[in-house]
């Protein structure tokens, strides 16, 4: 079972505190439960939520867009692919930040459209902008809000048709990274979007083994973390590019920038970002469960491995080859579907850069003191659209 307070990954409360690391540990621990609990949430609005967004989602001319800005933006990009085959609707992940700075090359004004926002606290300003955007370009047009702050403004945005999903205050992460609001804001999505009961015997399978994770990956993760390597890379194929992208986003921000970082998918990582390996390079391989896709995700770590460049090549894997030392296998779900791999793979990487952040002597509950990020975005300038 997941490690409580006031040990957390290696740490007593006292030394998280004084190191401003308690809330990430916290809320990277919490997810096994605030998960548990989305779903349970989500059950009970289902029937409500399915009526709300059936019009949309039913219709094959119409579109749905995730949206959201950075690590909001990236749980988009892990579910797109997937919804875009469940629903009779065309489904996009386009970011708040390329809705509002060119809304008209991604929103047809003759096309029904359902807006999904995702926001940790609901006030990021191009989320706002984005909403009324949507509302005033397009004629026909629902919001469906995914956020962790009751108070946000994303949910008080006046437009015509909006249902808000309102997860655990809990998932509002007070550290500066996202882990549990990324977790549940995606769990919801898919909960919500998928039909009654899609995932009523899986939410267990996917608690466990994200529990798992964070009880049993840490030697490893340790091990890595204490190695100090200067470029880190993680690759994904399918779902699991845009869980690359917010790994590599989790690394920088919580090591305020210190590492280099490169994401891609396997095969497209030979085409020229294969180039970034050094000596001093770590690999990450989110490995697919189908049969097919894992083919190419195991070409191309062995090939790194016979390249023999990369410092470590780690595949992070619910079907492991082996039990070595370069292997992080996740229990319990070899027979699940990939976007069930989604959550215990993402709190891997987590907990590692958590780690690395550590080690490197960031301060991981706000590892920008000097403001230059903040936890919600500042200084952006707003323009009203011309006519």
């Amino acid at each position: 079972m997941t490690k409580t307070v006031p040990e957390l990954f290696g740490a007593t409360e006292g030394e998280l505190q004084a190191t401003k690391a308690i809330w990430t540990a916290r809320e990277i621990a919490q997810q096994p439960q605030m998960l548990r609990r989305t779903h349970a949430l989500v059950a009970d609005l289902h029937a409500q939520l399915q009526d709300f967004v059936a019009p949309i989602a039913g219709n094959p001319a119409a579109r749905v867009i995730l949206t959201g800005a950075g690590t909001s933006a990236y749980l988009g990009q892990c579910l797109a692919p997937l919804l875009d085959r469940r629903l009779a609707a065309r489904v996009d992940a386009v970011p708040t930040t390329d809705l509002v700075s060119a809304p008209r090359l991604h929103l047809d004004p003759a096309q029904p459209l359902l807006l999904i926002s995702f926001g940790r606290s609901g006030n990021s300003p191009e989320s706002i902008a984005a909403v009324e955007l949507a509302e005033s370009l397009v004629r026909e047009v629902r919001h469906l809000v995914v956020t962790c702050n009751a108070q946000g403004q994303l949910a008080n945005v006046p437009v015509r048709q909006a249902m808000t999903v309102q997860l655990p205050e809990e998932t509002h992460d007070t550290s500066f990274a996202m882990t549990s609001s990324f977790s549940c804001m995606m769990y919801a999505a898919v909960a919500a979007l998928l039909p009654a009961g899609a995932l009523d015997a899986r939410i267990e399978p996917i608690a466990r083994a994200t529990e798992a994770v964070i009880a049993d990956a840490l030697p490893l993760l340790r091990s890595l973390a204490d190695a100090h390597h200067a470029r880190v890379v993680y690759l994904g194929s399918g779902l699991f590019q845009g869980l690359a992208r917010e790994a590599t986003l989790k690394l920088g921000e919580l090591t305020n920038g210190a590492v280099a970082t490169c994401y891609d998918s396997p095969l497209g990582f030979r085409h020229g970002p294969k180039t970034f390996v050094t000596g001093d390079t770590l690999v990450m391989v989110f490995v697919s469960n189908h049969p097919y896709t894992r083919r190419y995700d195991h070409d191309l770590i062995d090939e790194l491995r016979r390249d023999g460049v990369a410092s470590r090549v780690i595949e992070i894997s619910a079907q492991p080859r082996s039990e070595g030392a370069d292997t992080l296998a996740v229990p319990g779900l070899a027979d699940a579907a990939d976007v069930d791999l989604l959550w215990p793979y993402i709190a891997a990487a987590q907990i590692y850069a958590f780690l690395h952040a550590r080690v490197r002597g960031v301060t991981p509950d706000n590892p920008n003191p000097a403001g230059i990020v903040n936890r919600v975005v500042q200084g952006v300038r707003l323009y009203a659209l011309d006519a």
